[in-house]
C-alpha cells in the first residue's frame, strides 16, 4: 500500500517481496522505477522443475521490457542447497530472453 509513496522518495528501484504481484505493482508505479524482486525464497527448497516454473511465473508477472532486477524476495536461507540457487540462475538466464 505504500509503494506509490516509497516512488515519491525519488529512488530509482524498489525492492518487493513475494507478496506483491510485479504485475500490479508495474502497473501501479507506471514504470517510474526498476522493480527488484520477487520469487519466495522458500520455492529454492523444491525441485529444478518448480524452481523453473516459479520464475517464469515472476517474469511473465512483470512482462516485457526493462526496469525488472531479478531477485529473491527476501533473504536466502543458508540451509538453501547450492545446486537449487544455480537452477534458479539457469532459468532466469534462459526464460528471461523472452522478455527483453
Amino acid at each position: 500500500m505504500w509503494l506509490e509513496r516509497i516512488v515519491d522518495s525519488q529512488c530509482d528501484a524498489i525492492g518487493l517481496d513475494w507478496t506483491i504481484q510485479l504485475a500490479d505493482a508495474r502497473k501501479r508505479l507506471q514504470d517510474r522505477v526498476a522493480l527488484q524482486g520477487n520469487i519466495d525464497p522458500a520455492v529454492l527448497f523444491a525441485t529444478p522443475e518448480i524452481i523453473k516454473n516459479e520464475v517464469a511465473k515472476v517474469l511473465a508477472s512483470y512482462g516485457k521490457g526493462s526496469g525488472h532486477i531479478f531477485n529473491l524476495g527476501h533473504g536466502i536461507s543458508q540451509f538453501t542447497p547450492p545446486e537449487n540457487a544455480l537452477a534458479l540462475v539457469e532459468a532466469v538466464h534462459v526464460l528471461s530472453r523472452q522478455y527483453h
